[in-house]
């Protein structure tokens, strides 16, 4: 769960904490939910024929460099969002916040959290994907490397990256996401 982790702390934890008023570990518990939601999202959406789509707005985040919540577009992350979760965003939401061992969790943290959270995922996916590292390289036109990108950072650990990091349970959480996310979601 390297790759995992190494996103994980791309997100400016403290920050988000400071712009909505929560405590650090709420929102870090949020985000820790918000995550693999998002990336099992965006795996759904290329996995039902969006993987031109998910490349072209991997482009357009390529470069990012996103330290603070104040360098993030939320305007932008809205719209990630909506084009992930579409129509299911609010059970998506539901379905994360109902997940979080912390009861400070709530759809409405969960729901200002996504749009800060979004583009910064974009931003690490792409310059994993696209360029930097000759790991990323291999993306060739197959789409094997993106699906298998998105994939990395949603398997290999399971149920044992709630009892390494204090995340969520990957594999329950996106149990109950499964039939959310799955078709539709474009």
């Amino acid at each position: 769960m390297a790759q995992y982790d190494d996103l994980l702390a791309q997100i400016p934890i403290g920050d988000i904490a400071k712009q909505l008023g929560i405590d650090e570990d709420v929102a870090e518990d949020a985000v820790k939910q918000v995550l693999p939601g998002l990336v099992g999202g965006l795996k759904a959406n290329a996995d039902e024929g969006g993987q031109a789509s998910l490349e072209r707005a991997l482009q357009k985040h390529q470069g990012a460099k996103l330290r603070g919540v104040s360098d993030v577009d939320t305007a932008d992350g809205e719209k990630i969002v909506k084009h992930v979760f579409g129509d299911k965003e609010d059970a998506v939401v539901s379905t994360l916040a109902g997940s979080s061992a912390k009861s400070e969790v709530t759809d409405v943290i969960i729901k200002k959290v996504l749009p800060i959270v979004a583009p910064i995922v974009l931003a690490w996916l792409a310059n994993k994907f696209l360029g930097g590292s000759s790991e990323s390289s291999s993306k060739g036109s197959s789409g094997g490397g993106l699906g298998d990108l998105l994939g990395g950072l949603l398997g290999g650990g399971g149920s044992s990256k709630s009892s390494n990091s204090g995340g969520p349970d990957l594999g329950d959480l996106l149990g109950g996401l499964g039939g959310l996310l799955g078709g539709g979601t474009k």
